[in-house]
């Protein structure tokens, strides 16, 4: 099992924006006086200064999570493969796509390769460019090859601080949309600053870099910035046709770089209907959003070879229209995506289901509940309390202000009433409320997708702590509202806040970054190594999803299964395979396996005898109870499971018994590893 121990060796080291009042600034025939010569140069110097503070924050963060990557493994000092085998499930897999493309004799050959792979699955040809989403694996390996800087730069190291340097964008956007959002960029200061502050819970890129959500969150960023400032008021025809390219390009980028980019839309464009239907919104700008989102899917959808999952997707389908959707999804006979509506059906408790894939999404931690003790990490650093309060604040606001929309009053007293929530009336703040109640339950019902929540989170609390319209309507309705008043607390409460992060947290970052470890796993080291030197290069391995993921990798040997799951063969034949940890024949499994074209099966100690996860949720258990068995340990079972007729193969064969021998002969093991090679007789 793969740990990180300690190193046996030494150290070796504001001012506003010029965002114009909703009423003051505007004359009586709707244009925009001009800025006085000083109030020009202020702007100027403020947008310059924040400007410097923005990137100067996004290089500071790439830098430190780059620092923790590296002093967390070591990354420099250990071997070629302990770097791959670090590259964790899914993550593997798809760096391997990138590593191929350079090594591949040409960059045709290796878009060839990819389009024809026949090593992912085996007896399967796919194209890798259709099923999943590394085409920025292949445009950074393309990259690489033209660039004059191989001798300077390992591709490795190209690929990781590719990923490290979008963390830079990302919190770039971050601090442009709070920002834009507050009109101070002391706003976007105190955003990045709980950003990284917060960093258990709001990115894991340092751990996970090949990651889609680590490609794709950046982008999505950008385009929540570019929305942000697209919905604010009195844009110039440029101002409004560049910004709609911003959106367009962003969303492209982040639907191109996610397999989930669908989901994530649908509920962006929910919140959108749901403002448009409340008066919040602009119509023709959110109809240009509508418009961008299914311009980016549908481009997606081209390069991805005309992708089924993405055609009879729920965001086409609410965007367009439900009933053409139907017809859609009945002519293309979707199943790519099924197993995600029978993890919802039954997360959400809409009857129990024996399925083998939905129960193994429910099982795992990252697809549970949020964690309670989330809130309190959050706490620590005052985010989680000053993000309730401007959401409670915002939400009442907001719920007056609809009624008062959806009313029609022109009463003038309720009009004056109204005044002091003007800001509710700002779209952009509107779709900034509406886009984290969403997406904040979201992260609430699915840990995986807490950090799409997070960083908004960030967002929304130092926006409402630096807004002038927000301490307007709190000191207004304590009766002690003045100009200078709101002005002081607008400034000097975030800095009171920064000053509180700063000198609390400043120690600890600095302890995290002098700490130094080291990664260790020796004995799947040691299983790579026999595989390269003791396995012909078409060999065939069946194993558990993650493991295989590095196989290929490591080896470049051909694959039974792997983790990217969105594909209903695949998932199937997933199914199959674990049969060597459920209770049937050796003859059954030798069967099944030898099917898949199959030479060799690894098996592992860490499923086969499974403690991480309690009763009912090993995948032992999944297994039985799909197959119809009960389940191994005390506790009940369900009445119409029956004991299987056969002990649990990966605990069996390890007595070489004669009915087991004739089958499979042991070849490898290890403390963890056992892999065996089957016989290929009829």
């Amino acid at each position: 099992m793969t740990t990180i121990r300690q190193r046996r060796v030494g150290k070796g080291t504001e001012a506003a924006e010029d965002q114009p009042s909703e009423e003051t600034n505007v004359k009586p025939d709707g244009k925009i006086p001009p800025d006085p010569p000083g109030g020009k140069l202020w702007n100027i110097l403020s947008i310059t200064v924040g400007g410097i503070v923005a990137i100067s924050l996004g290089l500071l963060t790439s830098v430190y999570v780059a620092t923790l990557h590296e002093n967390d493994l070591w990354f420099s000092n250990i071997k070629e493969v302990e770097r791959e085998i670090s590259f964790r499930t899914e993550c593997g897999l798809y760096y391997s796509y990138y590593k191929q493309m350079i090594q591949a004799a040409s960059i045709q050959q290796g878009l060839h390769g990819l389009v024809y792979d026949n090593k992912t699955e085996s007896v399967r040809t796919i194209n890798i460019l259709e099923r999943m989403n590394v085409y920025q694996e292949v445009f950074l390996s393309i990259l690489y090859r033209i660039l004059p800087i191989q001798q300077y730069l390992e591709p490795v190291y190209f690929y990781i601080y590719t990923l490290f340097g979008l963390q830079a964008v990302y919190v770039i956007a971050l601090y442009v949309t709070s920002w834009l959002l507050s009109g101070t960029w002391l706003s976007g200061l105190l955003a990045a600053c709980w950003y990284i502050t917060n960093r258990v819970d709001t990115t894991r890129v340092e751990f996970t870099i090949p990651l889609r959500e680590n490609w794709a969150l950046p982008f999505f960023a950008v385009q929540v910035a570019a929305i942000t400032y697209l919905l604010r008021t009195h844009l110039q025809p440029a101002q409004e046709k560049l910004t709609l390219m911003a959106i367009f390009i962003a969303t492209f980028l982040f639907s191109l770089t996610w397999q989930f980019n669908q989901f994530m839309m649908l509920i962006q464009a929910l919140a959108l209907f749901i403002l448009d239907c409340l008066d919040m919104l602009p119509t023709a700008k959110v109809t240009w959003l509508y418009i961008i989102q299914i311009s980016g899917l549908l481009l997606v959808c081209v390069l991805q070879f005309f992708n089924s999952m993405i055609l009879g997707s729920l965001l086409i389908s609410f965007n367009v229209s439900v009933l053409i959707a139907r017809i859609i999804q009945k002519i293309l006979n979707l199943e790519s995506d099924e197993h995600i509506f029978k993890f919802l059906k039954a997360k959400f408790g809409f009857g129990a289901t024996r399925d083998f894939d939905a129960n193994l999404y429910l099982c795992e931690e990252a697809f549970g509940l949020l964690p309670l003790n989330t809130f309190s990490r959050l706490s620590s650093t005052l985010l989680f309390y000053i993000y309730g309060f401007v959401l409670f604040l915002l939400t009442v606001a907001a719920v007056i202000v609809a009624f008062r929309n959806l009313s029609g009053s022109n009463q003038v007293q309720l009009k004056k009433k109204m005044e002091e929530y003007t800001v509710t009336l700002k779209p952009d703040a509107a779709y900034s409320l509406v886009h984290t109640v969403l997406f904040g339950c979201l992260a609430l019902s699915t840990m995986r997708m807490k950090y799409l929540w997070t960083s908004h989170m960030c967002v929304f609390a130092s926006f409402g702590l630096c807004s002038t319209e927000v301490w307007k309507l709190i000191l207004k309705c304590l009766h002690l509202y003045t100009s200078q008043r709101t002005q002081v607390i607008k400034y000097s409460v975030p800095i009171i806040t920064l000053l509180y992060i700063s000198f609390k947290f400043w120690p600890g970052i600095m302890d995290e970054l002098s700490e130094l470890r080291e990664f260790y796993d020796p004995d799947t080291v040691e299983l790579m190594n026999w595989i390269k030197s003791n396995t012909p290069n078409t060999a065939v391995f069946a194993g558990s999803m993650q493991l295989l993921a590095g196989v290929k990798l490591c080896t470049g040997r051909t694959l039974t299964n792997h983790p990217h799951y969105e594909d209903k063969n695949l998932r199937e034949r997933t199914k199959q395979i674990y049969q060597i940890y459920a209770k049937r024949s050796p003859g059954e499994v030798h069967g099944i396996l030898r099917s898949f074209g199959t030479d060799y099966v690894i098996l592992e100690d860490s499923i086969c005898y499974e403690r991480r996860h309690s009763r009912g949720c090993r995948l032992r258990d999944l297994l039985d109870v799909a197959n119809g068995h009960t389940m191994d340990g005390l506790g009940e079972n369900e009445p119409d499971l029956k004991p299987s007729l056969y002990p649990r193969f990966c605990e069996e064969i390890k007595k070489d018994l004669p009915s087991y021998t004739m089958h499979f002969t042991r070849v490898f093991q290890n403390k963890t590893f056992h892999v065996y090679k089957l016989a290929k007789h009829k």
